[in-house]
């Protein structure tokens, strides 16, 4: 899910549980334009190529290394921070059994 800055979505891809959220980055993002923009996402987006990619297009890319990083990068904590509108939203989603189950009840 891509949101504003107020934590408000702008684009939501909903994919299968088996894959890595890093698969859906580029098609999440590719539709926006991101000079300027802050990009924060957690560790499950860290790698090379992505955060280069995210760089390239002008984009600020806000994203923890992984504890097994080589080379970790250095981050803006207070920046991460904010990356709490997004937990909540989907902690508001996941709050309708729907959506957090993937599948509608049918009822007779």
């Amino acid at each position: 899910m891509v949101t504003d800055g107020l934590g408000d979505p702008l684009r939501f891809l909903l994919s299968g549980g088996d894959r890595n959220d890093i698969c859906m980055a580029k098609e999440l993002l590719d539709p926006f334009d991101l000079r300027g923009k802050i990009v924060l996402a957690d560790k499950g987006y860290d790698s090379d190529r992505s955060v280069r990619w995210v760089e390239e297009r002008g984009g600020i890319a806000v994203i923890p290394s992984r504890i097994t990083a080589k080379n970790p990068r250095q981050i803006d904590w207070e920046t991460y921070k904010e990356r709490h509108l997004i937990e909540t939203l989907f902690l508001k989603l996941k709050n309708n059994r729907r959506f957090a189950t993937r599948y509608a009840l049918v009822h007779n």
